[in-house]
């Protein structure tokens, strides 16, 4: 029998019963150095690493903590194996850095996270890489088709986009670049744990920014990248040669975070659609991003492939509001913090420049919503949009 998405957070990588009992979670294993049993065990651990088998040979290589927080995501994202990774962003650089060399066309969505878009213009492309951006939403897929060439070794997406939350035809995109040799990633932070599995629409590989919900608890940065069996060896490999670890106690912590991530992720969710149906009303408000919405470009994909959504939002104020009104609006904020990252406890604010990621209309803000009364946070809301509305007519 399959267990069901909320039953399989709780209970994956969970430890086998020993002689009549068992601790619910599994320890918490600090080290540096391993010790064998003689020199022969030693080479023969050695044999095994060198043939792909994930083992316990030495702490920067993963403990026995970081292969359960590991095997926890690979089941719930479908995926060979996964490595874990000091940030998400450092996961994101590792799929680059393992999987292109100089020569390599990468195409990438315009809408992808924008430190990632920092590497391939000024990292990858001055090393011979060349980097090409395909456009958003509904044309992405017909775009990546025009676009592929014999040398392209990556598409490279988030889903949905970042800030502005463009949704991809992900499986269209897959069945474009097959044929060709190409490699599909994902950035599928806003869709862990259990909301979106690019894997099973035909992507490779599977990027998490564990920071956000599953750590959930805004203290840790961690990332993780989960791959299909023909990639998965080599982003292994390559993340040992590059000497890429993670500290046990943050693996602890994002496994226990784990555990609750789906009522986290639910409450913080109803929440936020109280808060959204608020401002929806508002005059000043021009326009809601979120897939979740019946009203959203990307609704009938949303439906079709994600399970459900979060917490993380953006919207738009109407013209002739600027970036003044939108600052005016998070400077007046008391609940609403105002900070980077997202999916922690606490609602958070940010506000972009006109204009980004194509975007037409006015200054956008991005929410999140989290786990503050929303009828709190919708106060919060009005003191804002007061403040914009005096800015505006002063």
């Amino acid at each position: 029998m399959t267990d069901r998405d909320k039953t399989r957070l709780v209970h994956a990588s969970r430890p086998a019963p020993g002689e009549g009992t068992s601790a619910v979670n599994p320890p918490l294993t600090r080290a540096s150095t391993v010790l064998y049993r003689s020199t022969s065990h030693l080479r023969e651990m050695g044999r095994r690493r060198a043939a792909g088998e994930r083992a316990f040979t030495y702490g920067a290589k993963g403990t026995p903590t970081t292969f359960a927080l590991e095997d926890a995501l690979s089941e719930i994202e479908g995926g060979s194996r996964t490595q874990l990774f000091p940030t998400g962003l450092a996961a994101i650089a590792h799929v680059f850095l393992s999987v292109l060399k100089p020569g390599d066309h990468v195409l990438l969505a315009e809408t992808i996270y924008g430190p990632a878009r920092v590497i391939a213009d000024d990292y990858l492309t001055p090393r011979g890489v060349h980097c090409e951006y395909y456009a958003p939403g509904d044309a992405a897929a017909a775009d990546v088709a025009a676009r592929l060439r014999p040398t392209t070794r990556l598409v490279y997406l988030d889903n949905p986009g970042s800030i502005i939350f463009d949704l991809q035809d992900l499986p269209a995109i897959a069945e474009a670049a097959k044929p060709h040799g190409a490699l599909v990633a994902v950035d599928n932070t806003w869709g862990a744990a259990g909301l979106y599995r690019p894997l099973a629409l035909g992507a490779d590989i599977s990027i998490i920014a564990l920071t956000k919900y599953i750590a959930g608890h805004s203290d840790i940065t961690m990332g993780s990248v989960t791959a299909n069996p023909g990639i998965a060896d080599q982003l292994w490999r390559d993340s040992h040669v590059l000497g890429q670890t993670v500290s046990p106690d943050d693996a602890y912590l994002v496994l226990r975070g784990l555990r609750t991530v789906a009522a986290r992720m639910a409450q913080s969710h109803a929440h936020a659609m109280e808060v959204i149906a608020w401002l929806e009303r508002q005059p000043l408000v021009e326009r809601v991003l979120f897939p979740a919405l019946p009203s959203d470009p990307g609704h009938a994909l949303w439906k079709r492939d994600f399970a459900g959504a979060n917490s993380l939002f953006s919207i738009t104020l109407q013209p002739p509001c600027g970036q003044a009104q939108a600052d005016a609006m998070i400077d007046a904020f008391r609940l609403f913090g105002i900070g980077a990252s997202w999916g922690g406890f606490e609602s958070l604010a940010l506000t972009y420049p006109q204009g980004i990621r194509g975007l037409q209309g006015g200054p956008l803000i991005r929410l999140h919503v989290g786990l503050e009364d929303p009828a709190d946070l919708i106060e919060d809301l009005a003191r804002g949009l007061e403040a914009a509305r005096q800015s505006l007519s002063g």
